[in-house]
Order: structure tokens, then sequence, then C-alpha cells
């Protein structure tokens, strides 16, 4: 069996995956009720902590194989990727989608981008630096320091155990609950004025959200031994995470997304941006459940191919539906009840097809780039 058969039904989640935030993006009558569907758990939880999983299992065969030194260099030309990617959203954000939000005076575009319109030239150095991440654009920043910081994490890990990573990185999650991150940066900036506000620094928690790439790469690797079981939880576990997950998929669609009333203290315990203790119980219950029966979903599901080429490019997609996402923004403006169905069809129909290109095109070009790297290295091609 070919690694490609053994992994299609990780390509298939992470095309799951992108297909939900992309219906939670575009603005369109099905961004609320298709949003967080499982749950009190969005896309972005389960693309993190899938893209952790994966990177933990590549990059530790590759510390195997080729040493830890090539595996250091593959985390760090990935970043380097994600910062090129990162740099050209940023660019068409502050061109294209500002100028046709002013143009066309889409609030939607406007309020999304205030920092920008108001400071270009601070906001402009500070997004190549990282520092200014407008909402939509505030993921792949994490990414980055992430895939840093990785190869630390794998190789200690590795030699000494993940415990105390582990404990570390819990402890990290819970200091962010009780305001880690704006502590952190008034001990840092405080003492002079910093440019670029808190609240604009993007608003995923990055000393919360940490925690599920930690545990996605702990996972990763102890899966990619040669000894690795799967694993197998006690019935009683399972039993209570399809309990609380069953509890959870009620409750969100009784009510909504948000599980109680503004000013309620639960919807802090449910904080997607903090990574909420009652929303991480959630995301764990679904964890259990997808570990426990998955092997029988991959025997008895149909596999669904398009799904498949999203995941397999994954990159490409998640960056395309960002573009798809800022332009519907710009041109439609925000969700509108209003708005004729036949105009959110049209939206999500141009959009997905042009996620579907995007994906085909770039797996058409790392098939070709792999076939020249062969035949350069192959007897007959040597020479040339």
């Amino acid at each position: 069996m070919s690694q490609d058969d053994r992994q299609w039904e990780l390509d298939a989640m992470r095309g799951l995956m992108l297909v939900l935030m992309t219906l939670t993006h575009l603005p369109t009558k099905l961004a609320d009720p298709l949003g967080q569907p499982l749950g009190y758990v969005s896309a972005a939880e389960g693309f993190v902590l899938l893209s952790a999983y994966m990177a933990g299992r590549v990059y530790s065969t590759k510390a195997d194989t080729q040493g830890a030194q090539a595996m250091k260099n593959a985390f760090f030309n990935r970043a380097l990727k994600l910062y090129a990617c990162q740099l050209a959203l940023v660019l068409f954000a502050f061109t294209a989608i500002a100028g046709l939000g002013l143009a066309l005076r889409e609030g939607a575009v406007t309020d999304l981008l205030a920092f920008f319109l108001e400071r270009p030239v601070v906001a402009t150095l500070s997004a190549g630096l990282l520092l200014y991440s407008p909402a939509l654009l505030d993921i792949l920043p994490i990414y980055i320091v992430f895939m840093l910081l990785s190869p630390l994490v794998l190789l200690h890990g590795r030699e000494h155990g993940w415990r105390a990573v582990m404990a570390l990185s819990l402890a990290l999650w819970f200091g962010a609950q009780f305001g880690l991150g704006p502590a952190l940066y008034q001990m840092v900036f405080g003492w002079f004025d910093m440019p670029v506000r808190y609240r604009d620094m993007g608003a995923f928690e990055i000393f919360a959200w940490q925690f599920l790439w930690t545990m996605g790469l702990w996972m990763g690797t102890e899966h990619s031994r040669p000894d690795h079981t799967p694993t197998r939880f006690p019935r009683w576990m399972v039993r209570t995470a399809l309990a609380l997950a069953a509890c959870a998929f009620l409750w969100r669609h009784a009510v909504g997304q948000t599980p109680m009333p503004d000013g309620s203290v639960v919807n802090l315990m449910f904080d997607k941006w903090h990574l909420g203790p009652l929303r991480l119980i959630n995301l764990l219950a679904l964890l259990v459940l997808v570990m426990h029966f998955g092997p029988w979903l991959k025997r008895h599901l149909p596999r669904w191919r398009p799904l498949e080429t999203l995941g397999k490019a994954a990159l490409p997609v998640f960056c395309a539906h960002l573009v798809v996402a800022l332009l519907a923004l710009a041109v439609f403006g925000a969700t509108n009840p209003a708005r004729p169905w036949s105009v959110d069809l049209l939206i999500l129909f141009v959009g997905f097809y042009a996620l579907w290109v995007v994906a085909r095109a770039s797996l058409g070009r790392d098939r070709r780039a792999a076939k020249n790297a062969a035949r350069l290295v192959s007897p007959s091609g040597a020479g040339r």
C-alpha cells in the first residue's frame, strides 16, 4: 500500500475543513447555519490540529531518514513559503481590496482594514513584520511562528519525551485564558508608544492555539514510529465523548453559534479566539470519536475525490479561499438576509470553482516538478 493510499483520509479531512472555512467566510446566508456545524468547534481548530499532526508525521520521518538538520531546513523552508504567501495576501488586501472597498464604499472592507486605512505606512511595515494582522489574514502569521518553533519542540519531544513539552504547552494555554498575551504585550511594549494596538495583531491568541499545534505535533510524531499501534480508548471514554459531542451539537443548533445571551460568562468558556476550556473539551470529545470510529468510517464510507484534491493542495487552496472571501466582501458586502438566493448561490459557485481550479493547477505543477526531478536523477537523465 502506498503512502497516498494510507493517508487519503487525512487529505479528505483537510479538504473538508477548507470547505467549511470557505462556507463560513463567504458572505452568504449559509455562513451562519453551516458555521460550527458539529458543535462549538469551528473548522479552524480542526485545520490547525490536522496540519500539526501531518507536520509531526512528515518531519519526524524526515528526521529519521535524513537527519535532524534536514528536518530543520524543511521546517524553515516551509515557514519561508508561508511568509511569502502572507506577504502576497497582505499586498492584495492593501491594494485591490482596499481600493474596491473605498470605491464601492463597502463598510465590510473598510472596517476590516480600518487600521491600514488610518495609518497605511505603519500598517504595511508592521504587516511585513507579522505584527499587524487584519481579520481573515491572521492565521498564517501564527502558522509561521509555529513552523519556526516546531524543530525545537520535535527534537526535545523525541529525545526527552513529551510530558514536559505538553505540560508547558498546557500552562501557556491556561495563562492565555487569564490575559497572558496582553500582559506580555504591555511588558514588552509598555515603555514606548507601540504603533500597533494589541487588538490589531490578530484575533487568534497564539498562547492558547499553540496547545493545539503542540498536541498535533506530538500525535503525529508518535504515529510516525514504525512500532506504533492504533490508539484504543476505554469504552467509558468513548461514551463520555459521544455524550459531550451530542450535547454540544444539539445546543449549538438549538440556540445558534453563541451558546448564551451576550454578557454571559459561559460564552467566554466557549470563546474561539482564546480557545476557551469548554470549547477545548468539545474539540477533544470530537477528536476521541474521530480516532475511535475513523477506521470503521474509512472502510465503509466512499472516497470523495474532490475533498482529497482540495486537501492535497491545502496551502494554495487556503490562500485562494481568502482571496475569494475578500473579493466577495468588497463587491457584495457582508451577509445580507435580503440579498436574493441567486446572488448567494453565484458567490458560492464561483468561489468553490475557483478553489477547484487552484487545487488542480497546483497538483499538476507538483506532478510536473516531480517528473522533472526524477528525470534528472535517473541514469538516462545523467549528464543532460
